[in-house]
């Protein structure tokens, strides 16, 4: 799910279609069916949405990133299957800075990758065998643009990246006290700088004050 700047809701569905609502919950839209053709997904996971209210979908199963605008128009998409750079293996997540750059979290590469507002790649940070051994799930950024969150679901921890991919931190282990984590899947974060955790194994959402 992610939220553009005028207040729609857009959902993402395994269902292979995306869904549009205001902020009270009344319908919009929709679009999107099952496939491997432009504006068709196959088992998407992750939707975010850029200041300019595109709306990016990581096309999980055909290894794209697509991009729409606010209506479902279909813009473009980038990435096929592969390790190069600027190619996939089931991207999970995407996420949008304030100044339009977009992080993917690459899976099955066990890397986040980012491009600019049009797919144009700018460089990547992980490898298997690094810190992102397991493969991140799903990505965020805080509202400076400067801190970059990923959810490592294999090993239920949080790991926190500067913006050019340099790693001061961490938190979390697998349980269900506060603060643990069993699977997390996802990750947002409010304008406040408050950072919430989709706890899928524990059916729950950890929120986390983080100190800069």
């Amino acid at each position: 799910m992610a939220v553009a700047p005028n207040g729609t809701v857009y959902v993402v569905e395994q269902s292979n279609r995306v869904q549009a609502f205001d902020a009270d919950g009344t319908f919009l839209g929709t679009w999107g069916s099952e496939g491997h053709g432009t504006g068709q997904f196959s088992l998407p996971h992750g939707v975010a949405v850029g200041p300019n209210g595109t709306v990016y979908v990581a096309d999980t199963s055909n290894h794209r990133i697509q991009y729409f605008d606010a209506t479902g128009t279909y813009l473009g998409q980038w990435g096929t299957e592969g390790r190069s750079a600027g190619e996939f293996s089931a991207p999970n997540g995407v996420a949008v800075a304030s100044d339009g750059m977009v992080y993917v979290a690459d899976l099955g590469n066990h890397r986040i990758q980012f491009f600019d507002s049009a797919g144009t790649y700018l460089g990547q940070w992980g490898t298997e065998g690094t810190s992102f051994f397991g493969g991140p799930t799903a990505v965020a950024v805080a509202p400076d643009g400067k801190t970059v969150y990923v959810t490592r679901g294999h090993e239920d921890r949080i790991l926190v990246f500067g913006a050019a991919g340099n790693f001061p931190s961490h938190w979390g282990s697998t349980g269900s006290d506060p603060g643990q984590f069993r699977r997390p899947e996802g990750v947002a974060v409010a304008p406040d700088g408050t950072v919430y955790i989709a706890d899928q194994g524990n059916d729950r959402i950890q929120a986390f004050c983080v100190t800069p």
